[in-house]
């Protein structure tokens, strides 16, 4: 895709997250918007290798959704991708549905591994990782962590491991929004200069807009081809909620639904936006 297929598909899943949250009546719609652009750059943009046709090809790479509750962005994405059909989008957090408010390694094709207890997905990625390596594959690992999620101490004690070991084949992505569920991470435990820190854990830093396709892409493809005997992380700038004038940058909006009212407003601003791209 090029860059403006990828805006419009970015869009398409903005409008897919929201219908969601709207039907099940419950969910993240916040951080799942926020995470939109950096989930469609990976997925379509050319940087995560991966087959909805064969998704245990042995030569694919991995992707692992740490902050789970974002669950919408990630089963939206992988809709699109051809993972299941579009139509099962309406049955998320229903009864039987596969798509469960944290994804189900066992239930859907196209997810690595269960996630959604914060600061956990780190150290799965980067035992991926080290596997990888010891058979030999060229596959990466990618991980995708909320801001608020790096407070957990696992998260640390995971950076220090793949650091250790050198794990070059992992990228991590911190979808830095600085809300979560209490407020701005700034106030309820600030993790300070998220870059400083991963860096002075042995690690490879990159920075960018990550509501910015451009950026976004440019950046992974850069920290994907870095094989340098050190971990990557992006520390990747967005907006809670982003697209959703409503929903930007209000912590209230990581875990509830828009009733219908702001249902319909929410698609009309994301329905307009998509078309003056």
């Amino acid at each position: 895709m090029n860059l403006e297929e990828l805006k419009s598909m970015a869009g398409d899943i903005r409008v897919d997250i929201v219908k969601m949250v709207a039907e099940a009546g419950s969910g993240h719609p916040g951080g799942s918007l926020s995470a939109a652009d950096i989930m469609c750059a990976l997925y379509f943009g050319g940087v995560l290798k991966h087959d909805a046709e064969n998704p245990k090809a042995e030569d694919r790479d991995r992707f692992l959704l740490s902050k789970g509750h974002a669950a919408p962005a990630l089963y939206a994405t992988l809709a699109e991708a051809g993972y299941f059909p579009k139509e099962e989008l309406a049955t998320l957090r229903k009864l039987h549905s596969r798509l469960q408010g944290h994804p189900d390694c066992k239930k859907l094709p196209g997810v690595e591994a269960s996630t959604g207890s914060l600061g956990q997905g780190l150290s799965i990625a980067a035992g991926m990782a080290l596997g990888l390596r010891l058979n030999g594959s060229e596959s990466s690992v990618f991980t995708l962590m909320g801001d608020g999620e790096c407070q957990e101490g696992q998260v640390w004690e995971a950076a220090m491991f793949a650091a250790h070991k050198g794990l070059d084949n992992l990228v991590a992505i911190v979808d830095h929004n600085h809300l979560q569920i209490d407020g701005r991470i700034e106030t309820v435990c600030s993790p300070e200069d998220l870059g400083d820190k991963f860096r002075s854990f042995g690690w490879q830093v990159f920075q960018c807009d990550g509501n910015d396709m451009e950026a976004i892409l440019a950046t992974l493809e850069s920290a994907k081809e870095s094989r340098g005997g050190k971990p990557c992380v992006i520390v990747a700038e967005t907006t809670k909620g982003k697209g959703v004038s409503f929903m930007e940058d209000q912590a209230g909006w990581h875990g509830k639904a828009p009733n219908a009212e702001q249902t319909e407003q929410a698609l009309a601003e994301l329905t307009a936006n998509k078309e003056a791209k």
